[in-house]
This record gives structure tokens, sequence and C-alpha cells, in this order.
């Protein structure tokens, strides 16, 4: 007898082996319907799978997180089958799931067109509805090699001529199409209903620009009909927040092609960038840190010692002086190591807090930019705090209380926490990542948050917590960090004296809560979708005249305001009132006073907030008490 263990402990029992289809049949015809794949003993699985002993199952459907992974997969496969329909001389290579949807890389001698795009989705329908089977099979590597051969599929081919030869290779057939492929699958196209293609892009041939350039078509696929709509709606409202557009529509910044991947700030978008610099910089004052300034060019020398130059050389700007070999720095930490050590440290000088606005600058693929998300310079908000390890645990608790505050303050309330883990590969005794990791999780426990902790994937030397905001619409941007490194304070000499009168090496916590400043200014900009609350907006008042007759009453009340310490512009132009409002309005000016005669006589203003709120006419000296109180309270 087989004993098949399900997750609520049960048991079933078969007199020989059993598919996980079987076993889904023999709980009920519904589950049998709806199973997708299986999870036999952890490893996932096709319906087909024979179990031949004793095991544990979890038959996957599309409510699983696995069976909407096993539902893009299939769908790739689904895409690829209806190229080949449509356009037979057209080479398929590889087809991954990707996050909310997959994509596939065809070689073909033209350009697909939108046109193309919608009659191989439409293929992809009809090719659904037929309900083929999925059938898995294994070839030898070398039988297969001449099967894909013998098809015209080259890439296919030489994929498989890359695994080695004593390896059997699983293949998935679907009517008349074959895929190379590790799998699992549905059992049949008839499960892929809620699909759409997105876009297609140029991609090179196993990701290297040395090889000849391929087209990768985009789409997504979801569980339900509702689903596919919500996630289209998201991007339809992605793309009227794409920080790109409204930098251009409100005068932020540009990217020029005189300088890609650097920003150009404009006036206005400047003005942002001083508003978060300055609010992180009063972060900084008020927690105990003490702001440091580090170089932009430092010797190769010191990136060999610190480990970088043998991991990141190829991101990294390089320059040369008098035969000396210098590179930007991608990162600050080296620096304030350097400026720790300037000077004998003791125990009682921990923990020592320092943070910069390090100017930072990485040698991005062209192809990875993407408007001031992914720029090749960059602003970090960036510290270092340097202390013992029985300090770990208050520093952390403290920076995640910290960070809480500063994402709330920018309109983040929503955060996933995740502690990164010990990899296989590291440097350390087991009893101090034992002490790294508690402290780093019982940090997160005493600020009251539920975490996921994710094995492995820590540092090879420390492990850390990182901090993942929601955004809006639901989207997820990892920001924050908080990393254990005992690392790199001993490969640079970092020391401090302790009690006994010995010298010790200080652990130093990496740690930023808004990381990118270009990247979270995108952010924030998407997030707001350009209405940024009045404490953040570039222009927070515009006071505009219906005649030229208010234009000395319209100049005292921006006086009074600038004097209040309010960013506040005039409007004087010969323009209908109405323009003007609708164009301010445009810009997203969080408040419009009109002044006309009546308000000048009794010297108050009627006061328009941003949504066509019509707040009425007030005193000045009430409107003033308004922003002011709407600033301070962040709104």
């Amino acid at each position: 007898m087989i004993s098949i263990q399900l997750p609520d402990g049960s048991k079933r029992e078969y007199p020989q082996a059993v598919t996980v289809a079987d076993v889904a049949a023999s709980i009920g015809a519904g589950l049998a319907k709806a199973a997708l794949a299986g999870r036999v003993d952890g490893q996932l699985v096709d319906t087909s799978h024979l179990i031949e002993a004793d095991a544990k199952l979890a038959i996957i459907t599309d409510k699983d997180a696995d069976g909407l992974e096993v539902i893009r997969h299939s769908t790739a496969h689904l895409l690829a089958y209806a190229v080949k329909e449509l356009f037979p001389e057209a080479q398929v290579t590889i087809g991954p799931v990707i996050e909310h949807g997959f994509y596939y890389d065809f070689a073909y001698k033209r350009p697909f067109t939108p046109e193309d795009l919608a009659a191989i989705e439409s293929k992809m329908s009809e090719l659904a509805k037929k309900d083929e089977k999925i059938v898995r099979s294994v070839l030898p590597r070398d039988e297969a090699v001449s099967y894909f051969k013998g098809l015209g599929e080259a890439y296919k081919a030489e994929i498989i001529e890359s695994i080695p030869a004593d390896q059997a290779v699983s293949l998935y057939a679907e009517g008349k199409f074959t895929d190379l492929c590790r799998g699992p699958h549905v059992p049949s196209t008839g499960k892929l209903k809620h699909f759409k293609l997105m876009k297609v892009a140029g991609a090179y041939w196993r990701g290297d620009h040395n090889n000849e350039q391929l087209q990768r078509i985009y789409g997504t696929a979801w569980a339900t009909k509702d689903d596919l709509q919500k996630y289209l709606l998201m991007l339809e409202e992605a793309e009227k927040r794409d920080h790109r557009k409204l930098g251009r529509e409100l005068d932020l910044f540009h990217i020029d092609e005189h300088a890609p991947g650097l920003v150009f700030w404009h006036p206005k978008g400047w003005t942002l960038w001083q508003q978060v610099e300055q609010y992180m910089r009063s972060v900084y004052r008020n927690n105990g840190y003490l702001e440091v300034k580090g170089p932009q060019v430092l010797d190769q020398g010191l990136w060999e010692k610190t480990g970088h130059w043998g991991k990141y050389k190829d991101n990294m700007f390089t320059t040369e002086s008098e035969k000396r070999e210098y590179a930007l720095k991608p990162m600050n930490c080296p620096g304030h190591i350097l400026i720790y050590k300037h000077g004998i440290k003791s125990y009682r000088d921990l923990p020592l807090r320092f943070g910069e606005f390090g100017q930072c600058h990485r040698n991005e693929p062209s192809g990875g930019l993407h408007g001031i998300m992914r720029v090749r310079g960059f602003t970090q908000d960036d510290g270092h705090i340097f202390c013992t390890e029985d300090q770990i645990l208050e520093e952390c608790a403290a920076f995640t209380q910290l960070l809480q505050k500063v994402y709330a303050d920018f309109g983040f309330t929503e955060i996933i926490y995740k502690v990164a883990t010990r990899p296989e590969a590291r440097i350390g005794t087991d009893e101090s990542w034992d002490k790294a990791e508690h402290a780093l999780m019982e940090s997160l426990r005493r600020s009251g948050v539920d975490f996921i902790v994710t094995p492995g994937e820590g540092a090879f030397y420390g492990p850390k917590i990182e901090y993942t905001l929601k955004d809006a619409l639901g989207r997820e941007w990892q920001c924050g960090t908080i990393q254990i490194d005992p690392n790199m304070p001993e490969r640079l000499g970092a020391e401090y004296v302790d009690e006994a009168g010995n010298r010790r090496t200080p652990l130093m916590l990496h740690r930023a809560i808004v990381g990118s400043l270009e990247r979270f200014i995108g952010i924030l900009i998407e997030q707001h979708a350009g209405a940024l609350p009045a404490w953040l907006a570039p222009t927070q008042v515009v006071v505009a005249n219906i005649t030229d007759a208010q234009a000395d009453y319209v100049a005292e009340i921006v006086k009074s305001l600038q004097n209040q310490g309010l960013r506040v512009q005039a409007d004087l132009r010969n323009e209908k009132i109405t323009y003007k409002i609708r164009e301010h309005s445009l810009q997203k000016v969080p408040y419009i006073l009109v002044v006309g005669d009546k308000e000048k006589a009794n010297g108050t203003v009627a006061v328009r907030a941003r949504g066509n709120q019509d707040l009425g006419v007030m005193a000045l000296a009430d409107f003033q008490a308004k922003a002011s109180a709407d600033i301070t309270q962040k709104a």
C-alpha cells in the first residue's frame, strides 16, 4: 500500500502507484477539475506525475501562488505554440515566468507588429479552446539535440547541447508543438483562459550584446478574469502616474542624450529634491547621526581591499591620473570607514552613527535605465552605524521605528519586512550568525510587526532586514535596509579599544531609509500622481489677480506668505481667471488664492484647494493658519 499524507494531516492509502490526478479524483470531482499541479515531498510536479512510494502531497489549484506560476509558465508555451502556427519560420528560444506574467524570445526575419501581436493573442485563445493535453516525455540529451535540429530550432538545440551529455531532458508537447522544459505545466491548454499580450521588445540571445538580437514578446496571465482586469486597470493607472510623463508635464526634470542615466533637475524639481533632503537631514540630526561627506573618487586599491573591485569593477566608472587608477564610488561605506579610522575610538564612543547624502555612480546597462528610477548617478541617504555586537538589537529596533515614521510622513503606511539569513557560503562563526539573526528578528518583534524570513539570502558576511513599501497601486518598492557587516571594517582595519584595553573590530550596520533619492522621488511622484502633499509641493500657493487693479495686493500677499516660509508664486498675467485656475490646477498646486476688488477691499482671499475644492473667502491670517497646519501635519 502507498500512503499519501495531505496538508491537513489526513492520509489516504492506495494499493498501487497513483498519479497526482488520481489522488485529486479520489478526493472529489471538483478538486480533480481544479487541479493544475501537485507538490510531492516539497517538489512541484505535473498532475500526471506518478507517486510510487509513501509521500506528502498538496494538490495545487489556481488559488495557490504555485498554481499561478504554473499557469504563467504554460501560457508562455501557448504563446510559442501560437507563434509557430502563424509564423512557421520563427525560431523559439526561451520563455520564463516573470513578475505578473511571462515572456518568450523569438528569432524572426522581420519585426513583429502590433497587428501580429493581436493575431498571436487570438490564435492563443483558439488553441486554448481546443483543450489539448500537455504531455511530458523524456529524451537522452543527444536525441533531443537531433530532434530540435530536425525541426530547424537551432537555438533550442544550442541550449540542450550545453546540458551534460549524461543527462536526459524533458519535453512538453501540446498539439503540434513541442518545447524543451523542466515543467511542470497545466494538464491541458483549456486551463489557460485569462491572458493578454502586452508588448514586443528587443533582447540579445543569452543576454549578451555581442549575440544576435531577438524579439521578446511580453504577456500577462491570471487565474481569473477579474484578476486580469484588475491588473490591466492598475497598468492603465500606472501609465497616468508614470514619473517620466509627470516629470515633463510638471517641469521637474529631464534626462538628456548628452548624459544618459543622469538627471537634469529643473527649478521645481530641485525644490522637491531639497524638501526630501532637508527632511532627511532633520531625521539625521534628531536621531543621533553625525553628517559626513566623503570624496567621490577613490583609489582603485581601496576597492580591491573591500572586495568591490573583484565583483563590481565592470559596473564602476574609472579614471586615471599620474599613472594612478581611481574609481568613482558606487557606494559610500568605504569612505565612512576611513572617516571612522581617523583617530582612536573607544567603546565609549559606540554606537557611532554617520550619515551622508553621498553621490554614487554605477555603470548600469543602457537598456536597464528607467527615468529617475534607475540611473547611473544617484544620491543615497546613506548611513553607517559602528557598534558592538551587544548594541545591534537596540540599534535595529530604533532604526525600524524611525523608518516607519519617515515612510508614514511621505504617505506610505504599508511595509513588508523581510529578514535575509545566512547563505551556505559565508564567513564568521555559527554563534555570531545566531546572534546577528536573532537581533534582527527580535528588533522587528519589538516593533510589533510580522516579518518574512528569506533563508540563504543574506550577504556572505551578515544578515539583513529589507523594508519594502507598498504604494497606492499596490506595487512594491524595496527601499530601506539595515545590514550587519563585520567584514568591511576588518578588511580596512577599523578598530576600537574595549573596556579591557584590547583593540577590537566594530560591527558596521549599513542602513538606508529612502535609498536612492532619485528613485524615491520617482516613487513619490507616482504614489501621489504628481499631486504632492503641501509640505513637498514645489509651489505651495499661487496668488492670482482678476484685474491689474489687484497687482499691489497680490504682491503684499506673496510677501506675507513668503515671510511665513511658504513657497509662493504670483500670477499677474493678463488672462481670464478661469484660465489661470485651470492651468495651476493642472500643475497640481495645493492652493490657489484668487483676489479681486472685493478681496482687496476687505483684506481677504478666495481659496481654492487642489481637487477643485472651493474653500470660500477667508481672512489671509486664517488661510496662513490652515496652510501652516497642513504642512506641519504633512497633509
